[in-house]
This record gives C-alpha cells, sequence and structure tokens, in this order.
C-alpha cells in the first residue's frame, strides 16, 4: 500500500539558523502525522515558498535578516490564509514582538528556550508537534491591525470591591482579549483576574499591550497587590495566581510556585477555586479560547459554592473549542456568546460606578 502524503500536514520551516531548521523538522518528522515539505532562512523567501508550496502551516521565526518574522507575517496575511506559529526568544523585545505577532493573526507561538540544544527535550517537542496539528484546522481570522494610542484611563480607586470577575483562556487567547478587555469602561465596577497560558517572560508585554489600548488599567499581577477596582490583573508566566481575603472586602493577590495543575501554571483551576474559597457573593466567570479543560472544575466550583454567573465563547469564534466545550458540558456555564459580546454580557451583570 503506498502512503499519500497528502494526507500528513504539511510543514513550511522558516528560520535563519541552518540548526534550528533542521532541529524543527526532524522534530516534525518524527510525528507520523506531519511532514516538513520545505525550509527557508528568511521571511522574503518563506512568502515565496509559500505561494509555490501552499503548506497547511509555518513555523516562522521572529528575528532574521532580510525580512523578519513580523513583516512576514503581515504579507503572508494579505493574500494568504495559512495558520502560522511564530519562535520567539525569550527576551523584552522577543516578548513584546511575539504579542504583536500574535495580536496581528499569529495562531501562537512556541519560545525558544535559552539554550536552544533544550529545543530537543521531550516537552519542547510535544508542544511544537501539537500546535502545529491544532493549526491545522485554525480559522485564520480578518486581520485587524489594532493601533496603539492614547487611552484615558480610570482614575484609581479603592472603593469597595461589587464584582469580581476571573477570567481563563489559552490558545488564541492574547489576540482574543484584546476584543474584550479594551471594551470595558473606565468606571466598571469591578476587579478582573485573568490567566492566559504563557511562559514566563511574555505575560508583562501582554499585560502593558493592552493596557495601552484599553480604559482600566492592566497589569501583571505582582505579589500582594491590592485588589481594586476598573483593575485587570494578569497571571505572571510560571505562576499561580490566587485571592485573599484580608478583611471587609479588601482582597489580596497572592503568586504561588505550586506545582503545574493538569499541566499548567498558572492555571485556570487554582484562580477560580481560590476566589471560590473566599466566600464572595458577586462573581462573574468567563472561559475563552484555548486547549484541553483547564477552569472546568473551577466554573463548577464557582456555580455550586458561590452562584457564579458563568460566560464562555461560542465554538464559531474560538481559534480552538476546547476549554469552553468541557465547560459547557458541565452544565455550570448560564450563556454562551461569541468574542464580541463578552465585554456586554459582563457588563450586564457588573455594571458601573458613579
Amino acid at each position: 500500500m503506498i502512503w499519500n502524503t497528502k494526507q500528513k500536514i504539511t510543514v513550511l520551516v522558516v528560520d535563519d539558523s541552518a540548526f534550528m531548521r533542521k532541529v524543527i523538522s526532524d522534530i516534525l518528522n518524527s510525528d507520523e502525522e506531519v511532514e516538513v515539505i520545505d525550509t527557508a532562512k528568511n521571511g522574503l523567501e518563506a512568502i515565496e515558498k509559500a505561494h509555490k508550496l501552499k503548506p497547511d502551516v509555518i513555523t516562522l521565526d521572529l528575528k532574521m535578516p532580510v525580512m523578519d518574522g513580523l513583516e512576514c507575517l503581515r504579507k503572508l496575511n494579505e493574500n494568504m490564509r495559512i495558520p502560522v506559529i511564530m519562535l520567539s526568544s525569550i527576551t523584552r523585545e522577543g516578548a513584546e514582538a511575539t504579542i504583536q505577532a500574535l495580536a496581528e493573526g499569529a495562531m501562537d507561538f512556541i519560545a525558544k528556550p535559552e539554550n536552544i540544544f533544550d529545543m530537543k527535550e521531550e516537552c519542547i517537542k510535544n508542544e511544537i508537534i501539537e500546535k502545529v496539528k491544532v493549526a491545522k484546522s485554525y480559522k485564520c481570522l480578518k486581520n485587524e491591525r489594532k493601533s496603539v494610542g492614547i487611552v484615558m484611563k480610570a482614575d484609581a480607586t479603592k472603593s469597595k470591591i461589587r464584582n469580581i470577575v476571573v477570567i481563563g483562556t489559552s490558545t488564541g487567547g492574547p489576540r482574543a482579549l484584546q476584543d474584550v478587555v479594551p471594551l470595558f469602561p473606565a468606571n466598571v465596577d469591578a476587579a478582573f483576574l485573568v490567566v492566559q497560558h504563557m511562559p514566563e517572560g511574555f505575560t508583562k508585554s501582554l499585560a502593558d499591550r493592552l493596557d495601552a489600548l484599553s480604559s482600566v488599567k492592566v497589569k501583571e499581577a505582582e505579589d500582594n497587590d491590592i485588589l481594586e477596582n476598573s483593575h485587570v490583573y494578569i497571571a505572571p508566566g510560571d505562576y499561580h495566581m490566587l485571592l485573599e481575603k484580608t478583611g471587609n472586602d479588601l482582597f489580596k493577590i497572592k503568586l504561588s510556585k505550586d506545582p503545574p495543575i493538569g499541566g499548567h501554571r498558572p492555571s485556570v483551576d487554582v484562580m477560580m477555586e481560590s476566589v471560590s474559597n473566599t466566600g464572595f457573593g458577586n462573581i462573574v466567570g468567563v472561559i475563552m479560547t484555548g486547549m484541553g479543560r483547564d477552569g472546568t472544575e473551577g466554573v463548577k466550583k464557582l456555580k455550586s459554592v458561590n452562584n457564579a454567573h458563568i460566560i464562555a465563547q461560542d465554538e464559531s469564534t474560538c481559534v480552538v473549542f476546547g476549554m469552553p466545550r468541557v465547560a459547557i458540558t458541565t452544565g455550570a456555564v448560564d450563556v454562551v456568546v461569541p468574542l464580541k459580546e463578552i465585554a456586554n454580557e459582563i457588563m450586564k451583570i457588573v455594571g458601573v460606578h458613579e
């Protein structure tokens, strides 16, 4: 029997390092469902080969000569709808460029370890293969580049916390959050906790970008942050984010290096369950696009213990309908809405303060 290679997921690997091209190609070719059909050493060559070969997925390095990954992504998005996975160095510049790439249509990213020989570690190999397989069915959304301008900020407020909104997301989340957080009004009567599955070093850039786009204050959470209205706290990569009640309607964020839950640190379940344990009454839980089932146990507890209002993103607007789908099966979800309706649904519950 002759195997039809067209059944495999075809990949174009783009990196200026010959060593990295070989390592990534070997990793992907080790899986029987994936085939690297060619490689390119810069963005210009990648565009030419993408037009000619029409791969199912492209892995794209960010920092390259001739044409870098971000410019290549923009040109690919102009007339080709090929799912792209970025490869990024764990530096401030690399993180900022990665968040920009995700905002402009890249499906996901893989953080290059500081020691490139660590690319051969089993966990990284599995991550690359898994993300390529998910990318095959990725719905490339219309690219809407958002400019970062001057936004009027809410005044810092120590007023009583009347609502707490907890949001969990993973694959597709950085871009999806741009369609939710900037829609919150400056005087929203709630504090927000967000877990976005990301490695250490990237969540600060995500928070900074969302902050520049939003009327509310968005920050990477720090240990002992006191919860404030009109503030969004994003869990730092590689830390669980928990909430503690410290007095009458006073809450403090605690960061933890406890073991990953379900492979995740930060974990949506850990965050949601800690919020539930405060005994607070007015909670909204939101599960957005992402692989897996993180957040499922959290929403069940929020619903049963706190009678929280639970929102899930609908399948048609998810990059990956994994986390919302499993959450919906629990029966704890009150409403399923498209991405662009999530902020409005939250506002129906929490309103604004004077």
